[in-house]
């Protein structure tokens, strides 16, 4: 029997030897990489905390300590190691285990993630209330060097220096978060690297001087305050309030685990530097940790996906930019932490003067935006949907309210299948409809992505484009890049028994859907709307006056989405009582993890369940089944 296979709780680390966690370590890395090469999922970092994670298992009582994991997506050891380990081959896969820590899921995950920069504040607030109840377990916050320098983290720290709770923050410093990391923090965190020779000194120090009694206090005091300028440059975290413990080697269990026992005794703010490898065990993913952190199937010899994919929306939307670029000076780029993730990595190898990674630090790269836009540049935040949230304010109060010509590339929008609920960019209309002065669009394919970005860029004022994750259509790209006619949709299909008004991804599936409604005799008119604000109101009103039964189809909540726009405006503009609409889009709960298709017909929102839908409008007694392969869903509904 494997040593894994005798761990069925954190509890049987406790009383195995350091030559079997050695090799408990090297059978979970394995079991990961085996896994994530069949299914996708978040390697690189997984791998790098797998000594990490069971000396932390050993020396705390995870079922009563707290133990909060910073963006969560390194968490695959720690479910392994806490009674998931048999079914670890469903991670995020549709009803599987999620990618991230979940509540839900186990009672040892004791705080959801998905987002950087989270855990310290929450840790902070587990351990005041601990406090507040007169409880005493520890509560730890594991936080990359990358998620320490969103803004968040920052405050958290400084909050818990003011308060000078009892709490132990693991810095795991592996010199990235999903692109290298960057900034002043990131070159202090180096120095701190380079300086274990103070935590050496200091100890002999103590040591020495512990028996000359208090006459030497103060002289140890400036001592220790001297060694920490010289040494240190100034030790941030314990100007901050903290004790600074490290740094120490991530790979060693012996050493880990005995920094673990030793913090442990220790009250107050800790600060645990702790330096890991990402990748750690997977030559591929140690010399590509990007092209790993998020890793699509891949054959374990080679390090190779398993397909080739087509050119994606991400890649349609870098290739225009660059395009646009070389002829516009004034053009420049901005991202947080994604260079990859968004295709600038691109822009940034042919312009690096013009492109900033600014870190995980959404709010300070839409006011930077704004200000480069204040002095006539023409700035481009590439950004996912999920993580633009994270700048609201910004947006409407630095951007919007000064009607400044930032455009907002938001990529990952709708349903990004298994990264679950954190990750799904399903609100972005919501929260930018409704703010003055922001042109919202929506393409129907890539090619119309690239036709967008050129209206954004040309347009004096705010502008949002926001597009799917994944491949493309698969549409010839246009040979030259013209701006669309502001707030103009366009007819795709005439049909007179209803309309379908779609909006970018959706649009394909209404044609599909349309397809089969026409083989029961139904004919539609579909309408890429393209814009979401403004409303091509010139074509839509006389259209919905005269035939009166409208669907919209949209890849986003339907609470104050594009469907509510479209029935404000009918509302404004239209005679109601003929009038019937039916809104499609994501159902006000928290969508789960699982393939994109699947998660959209649950939704509805697969062509069948679009036709569906079409025919209840209708007002058809009887529906009969339409002879194509149904998800579930679909035929569950087409059968009612």
């Amino acid at each position: 029997m494997s040593v894994l296979e005798r761990i069925n709780s954190p509890d049987d680390l406790k009383n195995i030897n350091i030559s079997e966690l050695m090799e408990l370590s090297d059978e979970i890395r394995q079991m990961i990489i085996s896994v994530i090469s069949r299914t996708g999922g978040h390697l690189a970092s997984s791998l790098g905390v797998v000594e990490l994670t069971i000396a932390l298992h050993r020396v705390f009582d995870i079922g009563i300590d707290k133990v909060i994991w910073d963006v969560g997506h390194q968490c695959y050891a720690h479910k392994i190691l806490t009674g998931r380990r048999d079914m670890f081959s469903t991670i995020r896969q549709y009803n599987g285990l999620s990618g991230f820590p979940k509540r839900s899921e186990c009672a040892l995950d004791c705080f959801d993630t998905g987002h950087a920069s989270t855990s310290v504040s929450a840790a902070l607030g587990m351990a005041k209330a601990r406090d507040l109840k007169n409880e005493s377990f520890k509560v730890l916050a594991v936080i990359g060097d990358g998620s320490l320098t969103g803004g968040m983290a920052f405050e958290a720290l400084n909050h818990i220096g003011h308060t000078k709770s009892d709490m132990i923050v693991v810095l795991n410093d592996n010199r990235m978060s999903i692109s290298p990391t960057i900034g002043g923090f990131s070159q202090q965190i180096n120095r701190l690297r380079t300086a274990s020779i103070y935590n050496r000194f200091r100890s002999d120090m103590v040591e020495l001087i512990s028996g000359l009694g208090d006459r030497t206090k103060n002289l140890a005091k400036r001592i220790d305050d001297i060694a920490k300028i010289m040494l240190m440059n100034g030790m941030l975290f314990e100007s901050l309030g903290f004790r600074y413990f490290g740094p120490v080697d991530g790979h060693d269990l012996t050493a880990l685990i005995g920094m673990f026992e030793r913090v442990k005794k220790i009250k107050g703010p800790l600060l645990v530097h702790v330096v890991t490898r990402k990748g750690k065990g997977y030559e591929h993913a140690e010399n590509n940790p990007t092209e790993f952190h998020s890793a699509s199937p891949f054959d374990i010899a080679t390090g190779q996906k398993v397909s080739i994919a087509k050119k994606t929306y991400t890649d349609a939307f870098s290739d225009a930019l660059v395009r646009l670029a070389s002829e516009d000076k004034r053009i420049v780029v901005i991202t947080a932490a994604m260079l990859d993730g968004t295709g600038a990595a691109k822009f940034e190898k042919l312009f690096p003067e013009r492109c900033f990674d600014v870190g995980i630090a959404e709010q300070h790269a839409v006011t930077f935006a704004a200000g480069l836009a204040c002095q006539g540049m023409k700035p481009v935040f590439a950004v996912y949907s999920t993580f633009l949230q994270r700048g609201y304010d910004q947006v409407l109060h630095d951007v919007c309210l000064q009607n400044l010509p930032v455009t907002f590339a938001l990529d990952r929008a709708g349903l990004v299948g298994a990264d679950g609920p954190t990750h799904h960019g399903t609100f972005d209309y919501a929260y930018l409809r409704h703010i003055p002065n922001i042109v919202i669009m929506s393409p129907k394919d890539e090619a119309e992505l690239q036709l967008m970005l050129k209206t954004a860029i040309e347009l004096d004022m705010p502008a949002s484009i926001r597009y799917p994750r994944g491949e493309g259509i698969g549409v010839k790209l246009p040979d030259e890049l013209l701006p669309l006619p502001l707030g103009k949709a366009e007819i795709m299909k005439e049909g007179s028994d209803a309309i379908i008004i779609a909006i970018g991804s959706m649009l394909y599936p209404s044609l599909k859907a349309a397809e089969l409604l026409l083989e029961q005799d139904i004919s539609v008119t579909v309408i890429n709307a393209r814009f979401v604000k403004p409303l091509d109101k010139g074509l839509l009103i006389p259209l919905i006056n005269r035939i009166g039964k409208v669907i919209t189809v949209e890849e986003h909540v339907l609470s104050c989405g594009f469907g509510s726009a479209i029935n404000e405006m009918i509302v404004q503009e239209s005679d109601t009582s003929n009038i019937h609409i039916t809104n499609l889009g994501i159902p006000d709960r928290f969508i789960e993890h699982g393939k994109r298709e699947k998660l959209l017909g649950d939704c509805g929102l697969a062509p069948e369940g679009i036709a569906n839908s079409v025919m209840k409008i209708l007002k058809f007694s009887e529906v009969h089944p339409l002879e194509l392969d149904y998800n579930v869903l679909c035929q569950s509904n087409l059968k009612e």
